[in-house]
């Protein structure tokens, strides 16, 4: 996908650099963290990484709370450089599913930072509820509207259709596509909105519109409750949107659902991760979604690992048996 000069022109997202001891000291904390402990899972090693994450440098936790604060007008954050231990890595999974229940150290790091923008969180439908997944191409799903898939993913807001959906997506690169064509790409509402006629803004506010779950959150053919596209508060709305699985109930809907696509089309940024950089994506106001690549399959493809994060836990408590991590419905 080309950059526009539109691209060009503006910032993207905000980019935060670890210097060399920087990154040797969160090694320091995610290496201590996976000794004694065996399950990514376990909420006891959910608990030590809270603790740990007090140990982390302190410049790395003054730009986490400033972006869980307010994530600014591109709604993400890159941290470059973090360490993912990329020498001793195994072969890039290609099973579909996959996901990290191992301790290790890229999973550290991805609970440490989950643990200080809220609580790692997951869905039992979802990869069967594991806190880190993996994101990887998987062969035959070439496809797929997905993480598995290597075509061009549509914009979404992750999980758009729950009630519960994530606050902030977390994206660790531990290894690059061999050619260096995927990229995530990231839109927000707040560089959309003021692009967007007033009536088109009032229509995406109107609840005229469904989103679909995948058949894995059993999905069915009941007619599904609408939902506003745009809420909240009117000059910094929230945005709960997929391009693959929201469909508009009405005409004026279905044009302001086409309008909306094109403006966060416009507006949209494309960053070509490098192993060690965690994109952090929130969810409530940006979009994002992948570039075509092409996998081979051979074990050096793409891989990204995959955290969620809940800024406030309490609200899905009835969806989460024992007050655990994991959302079972």
């Amino acid at each position: 996908m080309s950059v526009s000069l539109n691209e060009m022109s503006r910032p993207a997202a905000e980019a935060f650099s670890l210097t060399g001891p920087e990154a040797d000291e969160i090694e320091a904390c995610a290496r201590e963290l996976c000794a004694g402990y065996t399950a990514v899972d376990d909420p006891r090693w959910v608990a030590a990484a809270r603790s740990a994450w007090e140990g982390l440098p302190p410049s790395v936790r003054r730009k986490l709370r400033e972006y869980r604060r307010s994530s600014g007008a591109t709604g993400a954050l890159l941290i470059r450089g973090l360490p993912v231990g990329a020498a001793s890595l195994p072969p890039t999974p290609t099973a579909a599913d996959s996901v990290q229940r191992e301790v290790s150290l890229p999973a550290a790091v991805l609970i440490m930072i989950a643990c200080g923008l809220g609580d790692p969180a997951a869905f039992l439908a979802e990869k069967s509820g594991a806190l880190v997944q993996n994101v990887v191409p998987v062969p035959g799903k070439e496809t797929f509207q997905g993480n598995a898939g290597s075509v061009a993913l549509m914009m979404h807001n992750e999980n758009a259709f729950h009630e519960h959906r994530p606050d902030h997506v977390m994206l660790l690169c531990l290894r690059v596509d061999h050619e260096g064509e995927a990229g995530l790409r990231t839109s927000c509402v707040r560089e959309a909105l003021p692009l967007l006629p007033v009536a088109t803004v009032e229509a995406l506010k109107r609840p005229e519109f469904t989103t679909h779950a995948p058949p894995s959150f059993g999905a069915s053919d009941a007619a599904e409750p609408g939902h506003p596209i745009l809420f909240g508060d009117a000059e910094d709305p929230d945005v709960r949107v997929d391009f693959a699985a929201t469909t508009a109930r009405t005409p004026r809907a279905e044009s302001a659902l086409h309008a909306l696509e094109k403006t966060l089309d416009d507006v949209s940024h494309t960053h070509h991760l490098a192993v060690g950089d965690l994109a952090i994506v929130d969810n409530r106001t940006t979009l994002h979604g992948r570039t075509a690549f092409t996998p081979r399959y051979d074990g050096g493809d793409r891989w990204l690992q995959r955290s969620f994060v809940l800024a406030d836990l309490r609200r899905s408590r009835s969806h989460r048996p024992d007050d655990g991590y994991v959302l079972s419905r």
